[in-house]
């Protein structure tokens, strides 16, 4: 929902209810403060409301383990759902603490557990209470750092390919569900670390207090959401892959308006370098004006080789900074940013570039994997290269359309081919494979994989496609304050 209107928690409830398609099942992260209980309270007053909805609403509360109180608030937490009729479980982020960054850690930990106790209740959706006061703390924070439009948290955020997380109370003021709670003579919990001025959020909280009730910040949803339309038709028309690891922008591609060339490129960008974010400002100043001078060269930015020739621009990863992954039997785990790698053998797989495996001598491999070494070998050896659909064994990937095949750069072609993992197998330590029987090699964009905002969804989904991936799963609901999704 905007964060432009402000709602009472009872009309935000019901508006957020209605949009849902049914049935569905939604799981409450509550942590017993004020936020979280309201949200709780305000649903199930909405359901309640309309007893033949195929609505149900379950809980969820995360320990973080980070004070010695936490696990009593997680125990009161859980009797006042079950006072309420709620279904509620408790989950402990047990992992070692670090010693920096631990609210980022905890904030991933809290949305896997969060994931996985969805899973266990057969919720398909989970809502959490960021408020209006959150989405202004956030702005002034972002706007701190960018002179950008920020788009201040997202009304709805897809988790790690798996569940959806909305925030129905992103137009409600925590006054407001504190008034709302005290009517209803429903108590609830603080936590001290909301005054700890360590955290720059609290500090944020602090300076804003005394301007008086949000206001109508500017808010760049909208810009975004419009962006992410238009860098997806940009991409159907300019953007192809040519070989494996390689992106073409078409020379024409080169010419869209910056703001669109701009969102593009630099989540293009994150795509081929492995990056969880898209490169910053002063980066992509640097790329939109090399790409747009118009000529012939290469630049390195984001962990990406940008090489501006005449019929286009290429992507590729640059070859530094790509480091080897070891998975052990029956794990899973991310490589370089760019696949997920799944080991169903019996022994460690360790996982590396193929620039890395020149020094390697390979072991006898099969016949495919024979003919796939040979032609990259027979490829790298000519002055130009065709576009490699035999080098592609990571699914269905698309073909230089527009240039129908044409003849590729060999340096470009090489720097990706590069870049792309092989496979070496514990019980056989001088073989290096493109591909193994028991080992999974998928396409993984750490930019939209792991946490996708509503407002990239168009785009992210565009991206999916033109590399052969899975779609991402739609939202069980349909409208945003009027508006398709």
């Amino acid at each position: 929902m905007s964060a432009q209107t402000v709602l009472s928690p009872e009309t935000a409830a019901r508006r957020f209810c209605r949009l849902l398609a049914s049935p569905t099942r939604i799981l409450i992260a509550i942590s017993g403060g004020s936020d979280s209980t309201g949200l709780l309270l305000a649903l199930l007053e909405a359901l309640k409301a309309e007893p033949n909805s195929d609505i149900s609403l379950c809980a969820a509360t995360i320990d973080h383990d980070l004070r010695a109180e936490s696990a009593d608030e997680a125990r009161h937490v859980a009797a006042l759902c079950r006072s309420l009729g709620i279904s509620h479980v408790i989950r402990v982020w047990r992992d070692p603490k670090p010693k920096t960054g631990v609210m980022v850690a905890a904030r991933e930990a809290r949305y896997e557990l969060l994931a996985d106790a969805a899973a266990e209740l057969g919720a398909n959706l989970i809502v959490t209470a960021h408020t209006l006061d959150d989405q202004r703390e956030t702005q002034a924070m972002r706007g701190a750092r960018s002179r950008s439009p920020s788009t201040g948290i997202a009304d709805a955020v897809l988790f790690d390919r798996r569940v959806w997380v909305a925030r129905p109370f992103l137009s409600c003021l925590r006054a407001d569900i504190r008034a709302f709670l005290s009517a209803r003579a429903m108590p609830w919990l603080d936590d001290p670390s909301n005054e700890d001025v360590k955290y720059e959020r609290v500090r944020t909280r602090v300076a804003l207090a005394g301007e008086g009730a949000p206001g109508r910040e500017a808010y760049g949803a909208d810009i975004r959401l419009e962006l992410s339309r238009q860098a997806a038709l940009w991409l159907g028309q300019h953007f192809t892959r040519p070989g494996e690891g390689l992106g073409r922008v078409a020379a024409k591609g080169l010419e869209a308006p910056l703001d669109v060339l701009g969102y593009a490129l630099g989540r293009l960008a994150a795509v081929f370098g492995g990056q969880r974010f898209a490169p910053g400002r002063v980066q992509m100043d640097r790329i939109l004006g090399f790409v747009t001078a118009g000529r012939p060269g290469r630049m390195t930015a984001s962990r990406v080789v940008f090489d501006l020739r005449r019929d286009g621009l290429y992507l590729a990863r640059e070859s530094r900074g790509i480091l080897p992954l070891v998975v052990a039997p029956g794990k899973r785990a991310i490589w370089d940013g760019r696949f997920v790698v799944e080991n169903s053998s019996s022994s460690d797989v360790t996982v590396i570039a193929r620039f890395a495996s020149a020094s390697i001598v390979s072991a006898p491999v099969s016949e495919i994997q024979q003919r796939r070494v040979g032609a990259v070998n027979d490829a790298l050896a000519s002055d130009t290269l065709k576009a490699p659909g035999t080098l592609q064994p990571y699914g269905r990937h698309g073909t230089d359309e527009e240039a129908g095949g044409a003849d590729l750069p060999k340096a470009a072609f090489k720097r990706a081919l590069a870049a792309q993992p092989c496979i070496l197998v514990a019980a056989c330590p001088n073989m290096c494979v493109i591909s193994h029987p028991d080992v999974s090699l998928t396409r993984y964009f750490a930019l939209f994989d792991r946490f996708l905002t509503r407002f990239d969804l168009i785009f992210a989904e565009s991206l999916a496609a033109a590399f052969g991936m899975r779609p991402y799963p739609s939202p069980p609901f349909g409208l945003i304050d009027g508006k398709a999704i």
